[in-house]
């Protein structure tokens, strides 16, 4: 394909990937008002737990139609990630060799699943544990919550995000590891240096001061990277198995020529 074809290409791949984007709105939107419901489950639990009413509030006129839009906008781009990453698959495929376009392919299918564990892991784990603290620490005093739902809407969407995206950890190793730039011994050997890392990533993220949640922030980050270690030494595996099959093959066309040459 020529440069402009190539242009072309991609043109209409990014069309049909908007196309989605915008279908997949439309149906947030529809669904977005039931889905409010579902989003402030962990919010209402950790208020019922402290006895308190599990009403939140919106603050400004437009506020919960502003979170209605907003809730749609972002299940919009959740619904629509399969086809958009199909799309980009459509787009490099054709350059790849067929075990690269297995890689890619499980690439994709891995990074899409973790982010989702990620954002499983924080709705159904994270935010109780959060949340009950939070509500439960001044709830011994003359001080009540009023709990603005946009403004839970935003811790929500961090607390989430940011674990979706820790739950990448092993799909970043993986890249890592091709290019040679980890090794499962690289890791292992440095792995006091990793755990000062996911320490100091534990204390900003975590919204909270104590540490019971920062550990429950720890655990997943300390898993993944065992998992990272398992994930690099089967790269590393893989690419040694490749490099003593080319040699192999080399040998073999080496000594095949040297018979041919042979009066």
């Amino acid at each position: 394909m020529s440069f402009f074809d190539h242009l072309v290409e991609l043109r209409k791949r990014l069309i049909s990937s908007v196309v989605a984007i915008g279908v997949g709105m439309v149906v947030g939107l529809l669904v977005s008002k039931r889905l409010i419901n579902f989003v402030i489950l962990p919010m209402r639990a950790a208020l019922t737990a402290n006895h308190l009413d599990d009403k939140l509030y919106y603050t400004n006129p437009a506020g919960f139609v502003s979170l209605y839009i907003s809730l749609g906008m972002y299940l919009g781009i959740v619904l629509a990630m399969p086809w958009v990453l199909y799309q980009i698959w459509l787009f490099v495929a054709p350059g790849l060799y067929k075990h690269e376009r297995r890689a890619a392919a499980s690439f994709i299918v891995s990074a899409m699943s973790l982010f989702l564990c990620g954002i499983a892991f924080g709705y159904y784990v994270m935010l109780p544990q959060v949340l009950t603290y939070i509500i439960g620490f001044a709830n011994d005093g003359p001080i009540k919550p009023l709990i603005s739902i946009n403004e839970y809407f935003s811790l929500t969407l961090a607390v989430l995000l940011g674990l979706g995206v820790i739950f990448e950890l092993p799909v970043v190793v993986f890249i890592l590891s091709l290019f040679g730039i980890v090794t499962p011994k690289f890791m292992m050997k440095n792995f006091r240096y990793a755990m000062l890392l996911i320490t100091v990533a534990a204390a900003i993220v975590t919204p909270t001061p104590d540490a019971t949640t920062m550990l429950v922030f720890m655990a997943p980050m300390v898993a993944l990277y065992f998992v990272g270690v398992l994930v690099s030494y089967v790269v590393l595996r893989g690419k040694r198995k490749r490099k003593l099959a080319e040699e192999k093959t080399e040998q073999d066309a080496k000594q095949k020529a040297e018979q041919n040459v042979e009066p």
